[in-house]
C-alpha cells in the first residue's frame, strides 16, 4: 500500500476473515508486512510500543472481544501520535450507528465485508489503489 513498505495493521478476531484479508492482499500483490492483532487492546499496546513500526494503514473490524473497534478508535483518534494513521473499517456490522460513530471518530473509510470473495478482493484493490496514490503528511 505504501512504497515505504510500512506495515499494515489488521485488527480482526475472526480467523476466516483474517485469512481472507491475507489472501486478497497477496492476490493484489501488496508487499507490505502485515501485523495481525485480535482485539483493540492488543492493537493499542502495539501502537504504544516504541519498538513497533507505525503502520501505514489500519484495517479494523468493529465486533471484537475485550476492546471493540469503536473503543479502539476512541483511544487512538484522541492521541496525537496516532490520529493521523488512516483507519479503514472492514466490518459485517449493518448498524447505522456504527457507521456514524466510526466517521465521527475520524475513519478514512467504512466497508461492509462482502460474502463473495471476488467482491472482497475488489474492495481491497480499491483501498490499495487509493492509499498508494494518497500523499500522507
Amino acid at each position: 500500500m505504501k512504497i515505504t513498505n510500512k506495515p499494515i495493521l489488521l485488527v480482526e478476531d475472526d480467523q476466516v476473515d483474517t485469512m481472507t484479508v491475507i489472501r486478497a492482499l497477496k492476490e493484489i500483490h501488496v508487499t507490505n508486512p502485515l501485523v495481525h492483532l485480535e482485539n483493540g487492546e492488543e492493537a493499542v499496546r502495539y501502537l504504544q510500543d516504541a519498538q513497533s513500526e507505525k503502520p501505514c494503514i489500519i484495517l479494523l473490524d468493529l465486533n471484537m472481544p475485550i476492546m471493540n473497534g469503536i473503543e479502539f478508535l476512541q483511544v487512538i483518534k484522541h492521541d496525537d501520535k496516532f490520529k493521523s494513521i488512516p483507519v479503514v473499517v472492514l466490518t459485517t456490522s449493518e448498524e447505522q450507528q456504527d457507521k456514524v460513530n466510526s466517521f465521527n471518530l475520524g475513519v478514512a473509510g467504512y466497508m461492509a465485508k462482502p460474502v463473495d470473495y471476488r467482491q472482497f478482493v475488489e474492495i481491497m484493490r480499491s483501498i490499495d489503489a487509493y492509499w498508494t496514490i494518497s500523499e500522507m503528511p
